[in-house]
């Protein structure tokens, strides 16, 4: 099992890239939130997960391993592919389709083309549980039930995605952030733990 792969993008669209080690190409699907943070650069370190089926080996390759990790969550539910859950995590960021999951947002999940009703209602009722115990959803609940901490979440992310930052990344660093300090007390002091996460 290939647990990362480190090298040159020797080409790359929003579906996939191919990654240069050793003098051979590995052909990786990827989603569009690792597109995203690929798009400037030349290198790259993917976490991957091979599929194996009976007339292909396809290889996703994902930006970070909590992506991977979702990933994995999705096709562990019966009916949801690994196609199906890159186009997941190519529509919602990890933070955000955990979100959806633990709240229960029907609406949200349904509207990734692919989802019907049905669907989502087995996603959230398959992984809710996994999903609040991952480290993400600890900070989720935390936001979700403090307003003046959801006020200086969303201070946060906005004066991190103006200084350039991605959004995904700028929330992965926020969630970081609460999970080092549940006890926060001010923008500037969360904005300066964020930094030290990007």
């Amino acid at each position: 099992m290939l647990a990362y792969i480190n090298g040159e993008i020797t080409y790359k669209t929003p579906t996939h890239v191919y990654i240069e080690c050793n003098g051979v190409a590995y052909f990786v699907h990827i989603t569009l939130n690792t597109f995203s943070q690929l798009e400037n650069e030349k290198h790259a370190k993917l976490f991957t997960h091979l599929v194996v089926r009976e007339d292909a080996h396809i290889l996703f390759g994902f930006i970070s391993e909590e992506e991977k990790n979702m990933f994995l969550y999705l096709i562990s539910v019966s009916g949801i592919g690994p196609n199906t859950a890159r186009l997941v995590l190519s529509s919602l960021s990890v933070q955000e389709f955990q979100k959806a999951i633990i709240q229960g947002d029907v609406r949200l999940i349904q509207s990734i083309k692919g989802i019907g009703p049905k669907s989502a209602q087995r996603l959230i009722l398959e992984l809710k549980d996994k999903l609040k115990k991952e480290p993400i959803a600890e900070s989720i609940e935390h936001i979700s039930t403090n307003q003046h901490v959801a006020v200086m979440n969303e201070e946060a992310l906005a004066a991190l995605t103006m200084l350039g930052f991605q959004k995904s990344q700028a929330e992965k660093a926020i969630a970081k952030a609460y999970n080092e300090k549940s006890n926060l007390q001010s923008v500037e002091e969360l904005i300066k733990l964020s930094l030290k996460n990007l």
